[in-house]
């Protein structure tokens, strides 16, 4: 998503640091149902398929085309999303290191999330 992400868009926040805390709290969601990507968008949560079909609209490439997905019953959608979550790294691979975010990219994070982990989220 970074490396596609355009107009400075999106912040990012782990759900353990204090700030991915308090947006779980707020929005009411149970991170024990719900693992998967989250979107805080216009004062609405929104997770699975459609916070990633709606951030898919906003980055560049082809990717916005996927946003016609939403077409499709959330429950097909997401059961579609989980399958793909579940085999990601046997179909797509897994890098053996994250990525150094460069100064510009550790803009994008909000709170500790970087300086701790990291990961590229």
């Amino acid at each position: 998503m970074i490396r596609h992400h355009k107009k400075d868009r999106y912040r990012f926040a782990a759900l353990q640091e204090p700030y991915g805390q308090y947006l779980v709290n707020k929005y009411g969601i149970d991170t024990n149902k719900i693992d998967s990507i989250i979107l805080i968008e216009e004062g609405k949560a929104y997770w699975r398929s459609t916070a990633a079909l709606k951030v898919a609209k906003h980055l560049n490439a082809a990717y916005p085309l996927l946003y016609g997905f939403m077409i499709i019953p959330r429950f097909i959608r997401d059961g579609v999303y989980n399958i793909i979550s579940r085999n990601r790294y046997k179909w797509f691979g897994k890098k053996d290191q994250c990525m150094i975010p460069t100064p510009e990219l550790k803009e994008l994070f909000v709170g500790d999330f970087v300086a701790t982990s990291g990961s590229e989220g």
